[in-house]
């Protein structure tokens, strides 16, 4: 169904990037925000603004009954998602269908199949990804049964919450002794935490690296816009992205990017995705960790390699039902990396650091690109994840685009909150990342303890597993 009128159902940085391909489409564009939100960047760059809630995001942004109201009552034919919040919130999706309106994104059934962790592993497989050895599916049996698989794959492995994400709901194991205990605990978890105790298990990656493809398709026709590196992490929250990426076998690049699109044609995809993988260098395999079923927080870096607006492309294939884009239209030019700007004290713990931004200057020139969604003299409000922009490079190799970072990222400056540009200062300087000897733990294990070699504790969070969220 051609779309006219575009609901944003998101806040910040996303949504501005979302308001101006709209816009540059022809599109009228209405933005959905809390009381707290009303005064934004955002909502100064949109048509028009409709106030869905108070500042506690379950009573906005999470509020699918007031957003759709919205949609209806500013006469929107469309809503985009954006990333984080109900993206991938398959509820929320067939809600947007059932009011008559257009879903930027995939199918609600793709949604549900992707975000169940056993159901969408089981999809890999039959798709051809490869995927790490383990339980392949729910683990099950009774106590002699898991314990001789665990010794099947090896230690150490990593019992996963199958409706977990994040970096939630993984349980890491380095001894036989500690296994049984570990797989009650986690489909305790699992229960209490995501309304489902299944649990699988895998082989654990040490010192493993996070890559990604991101691919595209209208259902009928399905590609890739190539690969990306989301490694440097802090409690398996990315922080740093690069694509392409860095140092991948020739062999594990093509089976990759193939096996991404086999994915989305077993699933008659629509709109733009993600499948993600852990990298193991010593083994130099590559195995399926997830799909996102949604737009990525580190989209630009394959936009700036690409030049394909993947927010126009969303758009497009939510309002023709096609793309005109073909796997040959394809190509890749240079090297780009992002850098996540929050609201963090990286000396307090990552510590959110709200209040009012006093100074705001960004990098200039055609090399450079920033997705803000604050401004000088804006508040940063408590209630809300902290990202405040991206910072964005490109240049003809990775050695120049991380060079060129270190430069914007010295000509950036925030006052009046803290914020983590020290912290990606020291990052993109480091000669381990200069080397691409980082992995998906090495801020916490390696740069911020001072020492090398590390290995990941047994947190939760610091599993290198289900990448970040969103």
């Amino acid at each position: 169904m051609p779309i006219s009128t575009l609901l944003v159902a998101n806040r910040g940085e996303i949504a501005v990037r979302i308001l101006r391909s709209a816009q540059q489409m022809g599109l009228r564009t209405v933005l959905a925000v809390s009381e707290v939100d009303q005064d934004s960047m955002a909502a100064e760059l949109a048509d028009a603004v409709a106030v869905v809630g108070p500042a506690p995001a379950q009573k906005s942004y999470l509020n699918a009954e007031a957003l759709v109201a919205a949609a209806l009552e500013h006469g929107c034919d469309a809503v985009h998602p954006g990333y984080g919040f109900l993206s991938e919130n398959a509820a929320f999706a067939r809600r947007v269908q059932e009011a008559g309106l257009t879903w930027v994104g995939p199918a609600p059934d793709v949604i549900d199949l992707m975000g169940h962790k056993t159901r969408a592993l089981e999809a890999a497989i039959a798709a051809g990804v490869p995927v790490l050895a383990g339980s392949n599916g729910p683990l099950e049996g009774d106590d002699d049964a898991v314990l001789a698989l665990a010794r099947e794959v090896g230690y150490p492995l990593v019992i996963k919450a199958s409706a977990g994400g994040g970096g939630r709901g993984i349980r890491l194991v380095r001894a036989e002794e500690d296994l049984l205990r570990t797989v009650d605990t986690a489909r305790s978890e699992a229960g209490a935490s995501f309304g489902d105790p299944t649990v699988y298990l895998e082989r654990f990656v040490e010192r493993a690296r996070h890559v990604e493809v991101q691919v595209l398709g209208d259902g009928q026709t399905f590609l890739h816009l190539g690969d990306r590196d989301c490694s440097l992490q802090r409690r398996s929250q990315k922080i740093v992205e690069e694509a392409p990426a860095p140092d991948l076998p020739d062999e594990v690049r093509e089976r990759i990017r193939d096996s991404a699109v086999n994915l989305a044609r077993l699933c008659s995809y629509t709109g733009v995705g993600t499948v993600e993988y852990l990298y193991d260098p010593v083994r130099h395999e590559a195995a399926f960790i997830e799909m996102n079923t949604r737009l990525q927080v580190e989209h630009p870096v394959t936009e700036f390699v690409t030049g394909v607006d993947l927010v126009a492309e969303q758009l497009t294939i939510a309002s023709a039902g096609r793309t005109e884009l073909r796997q040959e239209d394809i190509s890749f030019a240079g090297h780009s990396v992002e850098c996540r700007i929050n609201a963090e004290d990286p000396e307090k713990g990552f510590m959110p650091s709200p209040g009012t931004i006093s100074r705001l200057d960004w990098p200039e020139g055609s090399e450079y690109r920033v997705d803000s969604g604050v401004r000088s003299g804006d508040t940063v409000a408590p209630y809300y994840d902290s990202l405040l922009a991206k910072l964005i490079v490109h240049a003809e190799d990775r050695e120049t685009a991380v060079q060129r970072m270190g430069a914007a990222l010295a000509a950036t400056h925030v006052e009046g909150i803290r914020t983590t540009v020290p912290l990606l200062r020291r990052l993109v300087l480091d000669p381990e990342f200069a080397a691409v000897a980082h992995h998906t733990t090495w801020i916490e294990t390696e740069l911020l303890t001072g020492r090398a070699g590390g290995t990941p504790s047994d947190e939760p969070g610091d599993i290198p597993s289900e990448g970040s969220a969103p």
